[in-house]
């Protein structure tokens, strides 16, 4: 397995519990395959936690294998995500 910093591993773990984000994107982003991650997550998680994401991506609701994904979901990004970087509210 590749190695990791903190940082890096906080960010795979949260792209492994949306369910949006397909495993083919964190290979991209991190070299790490699907077992990879698996291991990765068995390691940091408790071990309720690490049931509960194993459950839930092996459920109907989670999308992380591309081959399940419906096909008009094309970009991993949110479709409000330019909306929203172009708020004109004022910080304080």
């Amino acid at each position: 397995m590749i190695k990791l910093n903190s940082d890096q591993i906080d960010r795979v773990i949260e792209m492994a519990w949306e369910d949006r984000t397909p495993f083919e994107a964190i290979l991209f982003q991190f070299n790490l395959t699907e077992k990879d991650v698996i291991k990765l997550m068995r390691i940091n998680l408790k071990e309720s936690s690490f049931k509960r994401w194993r459950k839930r991506i092996n459920s109907g609701v989670s999308q992380k294998h591309l081959k399940k994904r419906n096909p008009k979901i094309s970009r991993f990004k949110c479709t409000r995500q330019k909306p929203i970087s172009k708020n004109k509210i004022s910080k304080r």
